[in-house]
Formats: C-alpha cells, structure tokens, sequence
C-alpha cells in the first residue's frame, strides 16, 4: 500500500511539475514578446513554437533521465549477480549485517536473511544494498517521458488558448489572469494528494510562476524594440 501510494505521489509529481513548467514557460515567453509590442499573430506562432518546443523537450528529457536510472539499475544488478556467483559467503554476510544494524539479534537476522535469499537472492540484495525493490520494464521511460510531454502539453494550451480567444488588447492581463489560476489550481491538487501545506506550496508556485511572468514582460519592454 505504501508503495502505491508513493508512486501515486511521484506520478502526479511529474505531472504537476510538467503542467506548470508549460504554464510558466508559454505565458512567460507570450508575456515578453508582448511587452515588445508583438502583434496578435506573432503572439500566437510564439505560443504554438513554445507549446510543440517545450512539449519535445521536457518528454525527451524526462525519457533520458528515466532511462538512465533504469540502465543504472540494470548495471547494479549485474554487479550484484556476480558477487553472488563469486562470493556467496561475504554476500550473506552482508545481508545479515543489514538487519542486525536495523535492531534484529544475530540470530534473528540470519534466520531473516536466510529465508529471503531462499527467495530470490538478488532481489534481496538490491533491496537492502540499494534499496531497488524493482526494475522497471524497457517501455516505462517512454511512458514518462510521454507523460511528461503531454503534461508540457496541457499547461502550456492555457496561454495559447488565451493569446487565440482573447481580444488581443486584453492578451496581458488575460495571461496573467489564466495563468495564476490554473497555477493555483495544480498547486492545491498536488498539496492535498501528497498532504503537504496548501498554502506554502500555493504562494512558491504563485511567486515564481507570476514572478517570471513579469520579468518577461519587463524584459520585453525595456529590450526589444517596441511594434510600431
């Protein structure tokens, strides 16, 4: 259950993270390009580039990352699948210590160790050694990865939906409007499914994603030129 219950976390973890990165990233760019007096069509190939770009590039970098840790695992376990082969012995050693160093009697740890390597003896030492409970099949780092571009995706759909919608007069205010509110949406959704604090998690999200909004906008005022 516990373990369910952490991977629920980390699956809503990355899409939050990745719904808000595409919020922050779309609107932040739109907001630049408008405070430089960027014209409605403009505004919105910058959306649609900003929403296809990010969406390639934090799914291709979260399938990289992913696929690393899989392939670290795999090179652990090859590693550990040898000492067994060529040192059973200190290989239980080990194992017994773990357990005595958790509080268990020596006898108690060797009955405990005993019983696990009649198991699955690798999968007792990548546990305890390096707390690998499972190694996850080839297609799972492309599903994360695809996760997390669709994720981007989403997020960033808001300001593109707002910058082709909206009077392009209101496109600023209209930005800032959507995406504080879809921020504050993600921030409580992901407080309240990992029982954190919903107003600490609330105002950092607010603060760097509103924050970096207007910087943008500043940016895009003082440095490039304004439209005529």
């Amino acid at each position: 259950m516990r373990a369910w219950l952490v991977s629920r976390w980390l699956l809503m973890r990355v899409w939050v993270l990745s719904t808000n990165d595409g919020i922050i990233a779309t609107a932040s760019l739109l907001q630049g390009f408008a405070g430089a007096g960027a014209d409605n069509l403009l505004l919105i190939t910058a959306a649609m580039a900003a929403a296809i770009a990010g969406a390639l590039g934090v799914g291709g970098a979260k399938w990289a990352e992913s696929a690393g840790e899989r392939d670290a695992q795999l090179a652990t376990a090859e590693a550990e699948a040898e000492r067994l082969r060529t040192q059973p012995e200190g290989e239980h050693a080990q194992l017994v210590a773990h357990y005595v160093g958790r509080g268990l009697t020596v006898e108690l740890a060797e009955q405990v160790a005993d019983q696990l390597e009649a198991a699955d003896p690798l999968a007792a030492q990548l546990d305890t050694e390096h707390n690998i409970d499972e190694i996850p099949p080839a297609i799972r780092p492309v599903l994360e990865g695809l996760r997390a571009a669709a994720a981007f995706a989403i997020g960033a759909s808001i300001p593109v939906a707002i910058t082709v919608l909206t009077p392009f007069q209101l496109d600023t205010v209209a930005l800032f409007v959507a995406a504080g509110v879809s921020l504050a949406i993600t921030s409580v959704l992901a407080a309240r499914s990992a029982h954190l604090s919903t107003s600490r998690m609330l105002m950092r999200t607010l603060v760097v994603g509103l924050g970096t909004m207007a910087v943008s906008f500043v940016a895009g005022v003082a440095i490039l030129p304004e439209a005529d």
